[in-house]
């Protein structure tokens, strides 16, 4: 049983890891989304005229990175979500395994009482 249990602290383990790391990206999101809300709504410090005077096309050139880099980052996430459900399965398993295994060794143990 030993074993099982290491197992179970092994995939806690690896599922609290995935869950810092998924946080940790939820807050970067976070923070460049109110950023990128405080710049839109103040201009950035560039007057509305002046945008249009540099040209669309470096704008479309930055929302296109920013699209791609939103591409990558859900692919990312999305990676990270199949992965905690993973471990959310296994550790699922192994503790359906303990529980099967004490109640077999409780049932054993008693059955020996008896005789």
């Amino acid at each position: 049983m030993y074993d099982v249990e290491r197992a179970d602290i092994r995939a806690l383990e690896q599922l609290e890891a995935v869950l810092r790391e998924v946080g940790e990206e939820l807050a970067t999101w976070r923070e460049r989304a109110l950023k990128s809300e405080a710049d839109g709504k103040g201009g950035g410090g560039v007057p509305r005229g002046a945008a249009h005077a540099r040209g669309d096309g470096e704008s479309r050139g930055r929302a296109a990175e920013l699209e791609t880099e939103n591409r990558q980052l859900r692919a990312r996430l999305e990676a990270a979500r199949a992965r905690m459900q993973e471990l959310v399965a296994r550790l699922s398993f192994l503790e359906e395994q303990s529980r099967e295994a004490a109640g077999s060794a409780g049932a054993a143990a008693g059955g020996h009482a008896t005789r």
